[in-house]
């Protein structure tokens, strides 16, 4: 070995500096290193875990609030459908109203005219059975008994009222 260049002593001791000095740099810095290195590891894996995580539950947060929006779409839908049929109900209820007020309002006119011509025919008859006495005083030249040529011109106006309500 000589004739490389080399010394038996000096290549032993240096050979056994080197297995120390590796011995206490595995001792004392690859154990650190490599705990290090699996606390970092451990560490990223469980924020990973977390993110993973934090996704899934953020899908779940969407899936919900979809889900939300959803449901008050339907309740809003609901609830114009329901105005509206409420509004169609009022309106229906308001012309029902009209409808009778109008009515009321015609039966209440038609009582009135039937009324006024009652009242119109009674005082045509009245008149009318004026003018015949006064045109059977005159006819005759003598006064006549007005209450009792009356009562007796009223009796034939009944009767020609029934005749003609019979032929009809």
């Amino acid at each position: 070995m000589e004739a490389l260049g080399l010394d038996l002593a000096v290549f032993v001791g240096q050979l056994v500096s080197f297995l120390i000095l590796l011995g206490l740099l595995v001792y004392f810095g690859y154990k650190p290193v490599r705990k290090m290195l699996d606390e970092r590891s451990r560490r990223i894996k469980e924020s990973m875990e977390r993110v993973e995580a934090t996704k899934q539950e953020h899908a779940r947060a969407q899936v919900e609030l979809q889900e939300q929006i959803s449901e008050a779409r339907r309740q809003g839908q609901s609830i114009i459908a329901q105005a509206k049929q409420e509004a169609e109900e009022f309106k229906e209820k308001a012309r029902q109203e009209a409808r009778q007020e109008a009515q009321a309002i015609i039966d209440k006119t038609g009582v009135e005219l039937a009324r006024q011509r009652d009242k119109i025919v009674g005082d045509l008859r009245r008149e009318f059975a004026d003018i015949v006495i006064l045109a059977a005083e005159r006819v005759i030249s003598e006064t006549l008994d007005r209450k009792r040529h009356r009562k007796l011109i009223e009796q034939a106006l009944k009767e020609s009222a029934t005749f003609r309500e019979d032929q009809r």
